[in-house]
């Protein structure tokens, strides 16, 4: 049970202060406003996660460990907003109608200019690919 623990997560909910990455945790409708008028002067990227989903706890360990290989991913250079989707789910829907993306969890979305300029889902989550878009 351990090593499947080590390998998919505890099915504790994911605790985004633990992480290496500064996430904002992105919990009011109002900080949608705020990510359209920040994202041009810096790239907003949002990570929609499903607390109970395996694969979407996945999606987020890897992430966030390949970030820590590439040094554009520091508050100076990106806005990095976590959303509990379970929690929030109204702001996952803002998100979609918003943005102009389909919903899905995991999901990551890149805002530039306020406009939603990358957004893949799952495996496809990949910071080297996210990195060059930045």
């Amino acid at each position: 049970m351990s090593l499947f623990s080590n390998f998919f997560g505890s099915s504790d909910n994911q605790n985004p202060t633990e992480s290496k990455i500064n996430w904002i945790n992105l919990t009011d409708l109002s900080q949608l406003d705020e990510i359209v008028v920040s994202s041009n002067e810096k790239p907003v990227v949002i990570f929609k996660h499903s607390t109970r989903c395996s694969i979407s706890r996945m999606a987020l360990k890897r992430f966030e460990a390949e970030t820590l290989q590439y040094s554009v991913f520091t508050e100076k250079n990106v806005a990095m907003y976590f959303l509990d989707l379970l929690e929030h789910r109204a702001i996952s829907n803002e998100i979609a109608s918003r943005f102009g993306v389909y919903h899905q969890s995991p999901q990551l979305l890149l805002i530039k200019e306020g406009k939603s300029v990358y957004d893949v889902s799952h495996d496809a989550i990949d910071a080297g690919v996210l990195k060059g878009k930045i």
